[in-house]
């Protein structure tokens, strides 16, 4: 593994983590750039957005490793990667792994939820039996070629078991071999604190939007959960949530210069070209022009002027 890209050593220099949920090149170069030290793959924002279906279990392995390398190409960050349910039991978790780390991630979370799996914060979850994700997590040590290659054990079990069923699951996970465990939707601190004390490996909390509460988890500071012991913290809705959010907007200025037959200018709205060129490397390109095209194709190829 690429020792820019391991996690291992962030996990062990830094007091707590913060991973943006990516699911695209823009979010992605946009999350490295506002200076975060990892992102992660939100699973249903590829879901959502790639697919234009809900949460639920439809979006393949192939469709997910597709996307990550997409973002693996558009950041150097490190990147997790949600591998949803492992796509099988412990004998495809091995392939899958080896298929994630072949395409360049820094790590996978695994969840222990009953196949069609569905987004953490929704009502029906089913989860499968301990010994069942212990083969998963096992598998999936075994697979990967570099330790530096972290497996992340997701679990959805306190709506389902409570939070002593789920702190069960987690030592039972812990011992498997997992370097992170990951417990979704927890309804609150005192969930957390009975999580980070039932483990002496990593814990990861998804704060879901960052920056707005939502009905299952309450919206917590990452300082407050530093200081309780956290370690990771996720933001998996903050990004496809702004996204939507701001799209809605600018589309809805534009539907009212329309019907009003008026022209309306909110450059707060969007991104000047100069912001998308510079986000996006054209810069770069053209530096590659000017190196390898013959030097009177590029005079005439921008003779003309236009957008930077």
């Amino acid at each position: 593994m690429d020792a820019r890209r391991s996690l291992r050593p962030l996990l062990s220099e830094q007091p707590i983590l913060v991973s943006p949920g990516v699911y695209d090149g823009y979010s992605a170069r946009l999350a490295e750039r506002a200076g975060f030290a990892l992102v992660s793959t939100t699973g249903a924002g590829l879901a959502n957005s790639r697919l234009g279906v809900p949460d639920v279990g439809l979006f393949s392995v192939r469709d997910n490793l597709e996307a990550c390398r997409v973002i693996v190409a558009a950041t150097s960050l490190p990147i997790s990667a949600d591998a949803e349910t492992g796509y099988g039991n412990a004998a495809t978790v091995h392939y899958v792994v080896r298929a994630f780390e072949d395409a360049g991630v820094s790590a996978v979370s695994i969840e222990d939820q009953l196949a069609p799996k569905r987004c953490g914060h929704l009502a029906g979850k089913e989860v499968i039996p301990t010994a069942e994700m212990v083969g998963k997590i096992r598998s999936a040590v075994d697979a990967r070629a570099s330790e530096d290659f972290l497996i992340i054990a997701r679990t959805d079990a306190i709506a389902v078991e409570g939070i002593e069923g789920t702190a069960a699951r987690a030592r039972a996970y812990e011992a498997a071999g997992a370097d992170v465990i990951f417990p979704d939707a927890v309804r609150g601190r005192e969930d957390i604190e009975r999580l980070v004390a039932a483990v002496d490996i990593p814990v990861r909390i998804n704060m879901g939007f960052g920056i707005r509460t939502r009905s299952t988890t309450p919206l917590m500071s990452v300082r407050e959960l530093r200081e309780i012991g956290v370690r990771w913290v996720s933001l998996s809705r903050l990004l496809p949530a702004a996204a939507i959010h701001g799209m809605t907007q600018a589309l809805a200025v534009m539907r009212q210069a329309i019907d009003g037959d008026v022209m309306i200018e909110r450059p707060d709205l969007v991104a000047d070209m100069r912001e998308i060129t510079e986000l996006m490397g054209y810069a770069e390109y053209m530096e590659i022009e000017r190196r390898f095209l013959d030097e009177e194709h590029v005079a005439r190829k921008y003779e003309a002027g236009g957008e930077p």
